[in-house]
């Protein structure tokens, strides 16, 4: 199995080819909607089908590989029943890397606060730098008032519950987010869990920073295309509105993308970059890369393979953008794929877009390339660490 498309959490490869997967655990009481979390984001099902799903009985591990149904890195999910305990999981707590607890918001909050202080409690000994995310979901339930206050009310309770077993236990991170399956509130706490496990996020972000200052971008997400996760975003504070724009714009780019073929896909090119690559221009300045030379790298862009002297199909990037108006008079949304499961979402001043197009494709080309050389370190690194 190949490794990702895109820089990972360092997925290691044993001597027989497998995936070694980053383990997330699923736990919650009965009906408290683990399952339909996993379905929502890893199955594209519908929100309003999850009323049919069928409880978990039994520990059932979804795998998710880069490619199929992507993720950023490889996962194994770990969909828990309600009544598992410490000692019936079947597996060590410090084989995992994250626990993501779910809370019915509507729920008596004794039960599943005291299975929560459980597994703290368990994970502390074996492994105290495991990552624990509390998804507070079924949130649609409430009005405005009432989720905050419930939201409130569960936090301190299980903060005194942890204060009563053990002082110790006041160390533990616990991170907690108001989810729902009818709104992007669920991918932005599943992306924010997986930023944890990325190990160059930092460098991403990074990229995603410069890009935004050469184009004037107010903001820009780099998503997984198929879950819908974003990976990174630039260090500029997360609006949920904007978040939810992108999310919508990205689902319907994929709903048509089946029905568009490029004819520049079929046409057979070798891949070459220039050893000292010219620095990115910026929205200041006087002569900007022009739409042409960007769009002959676009086309120029390097495949999943290296080239080893035989012409290849070059791999193709489309790109989309729709203005924002009258919500957002003057600004505009713009997609690029950066690889064949990242995609570039960022919202641009329309007078940068219209008039220096071919500056935002130069640093798309730029970006894309940073991402890839980062992709090729992690590989490298992962497959020295294994076999040394």
């Amino acid at each position: 199995m190949s490794l990702p498309d895109h820089p990972s959490t360092k997925p290691e490869v044993s001597k027989d080819g497998s995936v070694h997967r980053t383990k997330v655990l699923l736990l919650g009481t009965r009906r408290s909607g683990k399952t339909s979390i996993q379905q929502v984001l890893f199955n594209d099902l519908p929100p309003k089908q999850t009323f049919y799903l069928e409880p978990t009985m039994r520990v059932t591990q979804h795998l998710y590989d880069a490619k199929g149904n992507s993720t950023i890195i490889p996962l194994e999910l770990w969909d828990c029943p309600g009544n598992i305990t410490v000692d019936t999981l079947g597996a060590p707590l410090s084989d995992f890397s994250t626990v993501v607890f779910v809370v019915d918001i509507r729920d008596n909050y004794q039960q599943p606060i005291s299975k929560l202080v459980e597994f703290v409690a368990g994970a502390y000994d074996v492994n105290p730098g495991i990552n624990f995310e509390v998804f507070i979901h079924k949130a649609e339930k409430l009005q405005e008032d009432d989720k905050i206050e419930n939201f409130r009310q569960i936090q301190e309770r299980v903060t005194e519950r942890l204060a009563d077993e053990s002082p110790e236990y006041e160390q533990v991170a616990l991170n907690f987010h108001l989810t729902s399956v009818y709104d992007h509130s669920l991918q932005e706490a599943f992306s924010r869990v997986l930023h944890k496990l990325i190990d160059s996020l930092e460098f991403i972000e990074g990229l995603l920073n410069v890009f935004c200052s050469n184009t004037s971008s107010p903001k820009a997400f780099l998503f997984d295309t198929t879950s819908k996760l974003y990976v990174a975003t630039d260090s500029s504070p997360v609006d949920q509105a904007t978040h939810t724009l992108c999310c919508d714009y990205l689902r319907m780019l994929s709903s048509f993308a089946p029905l568009y073929k490029s004819n520049a896909a079929s046409e057979p090119r070798v891949h070459a970059l220039s050893p000292t690559p010219t620095p990115p221009p910026t929205a200041t300045s006087s002569s900007p890369a022009s739409t042409s030379s960007a769009r002959a790298l676009l086309s120029q862009s390097p495949s999943d393979e290296p080239s080893s002297g035989v012409a290849k199909k070059s791999l193709f990037y489309p790109s989309a953008a729709a203005s924002l108006s009258p919500s957002h008079p003057g600004t505009t949304l713009t997609y690029h794929l950066v690889t064949p499961h990242l995609a570039l979402l960022a919202l641009l001043p329309t007078t940068v877009y219209e008039m220096r197009k071919g500056l935002v494709e130069w640093n798309v080309v730029w970006l894309r390339e940073g991402i890839r050389e980062i992709w090729e370190v992690e590989k490298t690194r992962s497959t020295t660490t294994h076999f040394t």
